[in-house]
């Protein structure tokens, strides 16, 4: 589009709430395509969601409307999106699954983007799981979205490595890139009268499950790599990855992964237990090393419950004995 104003014909909408939506919701108001109506969730669904967008500054100053909503199958709500004649309705960065009638208030379709090389890892959280799967490549498919979850025609698709350094953030972060540039590519066809789009392969793999905060109590009989990969898939925005110490509850935020087998052949540790401190002069690498199942775990940064947080020396010296406090080493996590 290079900046110019395009000749649109086709009345377009817009639903998200997600913060991965928003470098394409604000390519497209750079780009000067008029969007009918943008429909995100009203504040107190929002205040228990992760990784919420800014809806409300992308579109000061923007003349389109902008409906808070509970649900987007809501009669009112649908009866809103029918009332706008959309031609296209783009829906990025949302997690309730549209039923029959509101996919039907857009005559072209609505389309939508999964956070996953469909047909692989449909379903929920597939960034989550891709990590604590440890699997080392992931993307992005940009989707018409039909009432069978995750299986409408695919219109692009981006791909991108899963590192070691990564975390769920700094991957969606990537999501929220890959569906811009895929929005941008598709926008053009789309004025242009064409409809993009293949059929997936088909795939018996199951869908992914649900995760819920409660799934992220630590499992300290599990690998070193497992429960990096686990802190790492689960760390900011989202709830966290969390184990309790001497009844207090405390998300593990950032971790560090240590050689498989430093201790694996030692029997006088076990799981869970707080082996000593780590200290460095690098304020970031100082923590506390734990025992797993197999090998070992720094941990970077825990946050209590109560919104505490302790990291660097601070966190280290809580391991060790001082004249104010007992310190932790030799404490174990629990569940509970």
């Amino acid at each position: 589009m290079s900046g110019k104003r395009p000749n649109q014909t086709l009345r377009i909408g817009w639903v998200g709430f997600h913060q991965e939506g928003i470098p394409a919701l604000a390519w497209l108001r750079q780009a000067e395509i008029r969007l009918e109506a943008i429909f995100t969730l009203d504040e107190p669904s929002v205040a228990k969601r992760s990784a919420r967008g800014s809806y409300e500054e992308i579109v000061e100053g923007w003349d389109v409307p902008l409906h808070k909503v509970a649900s987007i199958n809501d009669p009112s709500t649908v009866q809103t999106l029918k009332g706008l004649n959309l031609d296209l309705l783009f829906v990025i960065g949302w997690s309730q699954i549209l039923h029959g009638e509101a996919l039907a208030a857009a005559s072209i379709g609505v389309i939508g983007a999964h956070a996953s090389l469909l047909p692989h890892n449909r379903g929920s959280a597939p960034i989550n799981w891709a990590v604590i799967r440890n699997e080392n490549v992931t993307g992005n498919s940009l989707i018409w979205l039909t009432e069978e979850v995750d299986e409408g025609r695919i219109i692009d698709q981006i791909a991108f490595p899963i590192t070691p350094f990564d975390t769920c953030a700094t991957l969606y972060d990537k999501v929220a890139d890959s569906n811009r540039v895929m929005i941008e590519r598709a926008l053009p066809k789309l004025l242009a009268g064409e409809i993009p789009g293949t059929v997936q392969s088909a795939t018996d793999e199951p869908i992914l499950p649900r995760r819920r905060p409660a799934d992220g109590l630590i499992n300290w009989s599990a690998t070193g790599e497992g429960i990096y990969n686990f802190v790492r898939a689960l760390t900011r925005p989202y709830p966290g990855a969390f184990s309790f110490l001497d009844g207090v509850r405390w998300t593990i935020q950032s971790s560090a992964l240590l050689p498989g087998g430093l201790t694996a052949a030692r029997s006088d540790f076990s799981a869970g237990t707080i082996v000593g401190p780590c200290f460095s002069p690098i304020s970031d690498a100082c923590g506390i090393v734990v025992q797993c199942g197999e090998g070992q775990i720094l941990l970077l940064e825990l946050e209590r419950s109560d919104g505490y947080v302790l990291r660097g020396p601070e966190l280290s010296l809580r391991a060790t004995d001082t004249p104010e406090h007992s310190g932790w080493t030799g404490r174990i996590w629990s569940n509970e």
